[in-house]
């Protein structure tokens, strides 16, 4: 599943995230999400979120359901 659909994120699950820093890279981050950012239903980018680690970034990929 990609990251682009708000209604398919929650917290709790574990993603890949590109961070804003990483953008031009692509390099991926991976961890759990602890709170969605982003307010709109879809994002062409990707839903912001912030994982348990405290690192914000789109949403690239869901990982585990």
């Amino acid at each position: 599943m990609s990251g682009k659909d708000r209604s398919d994120i929650r917290p709790g699950l574990r993603v890949s995230i590109v961070l804003k820093e990483d953008q031009r890279t692509g390099k991926r981050t991976e961890g759990i999400v602890q709170d969605i950012l982003t307010n709109s239903p879809t994002h062409p980018h990707g839903i912001k979120v912030r994982l348990e680690s405290g690192l914000v970034g789109r949403v690239q990929e869901i990982v585990s359901p």
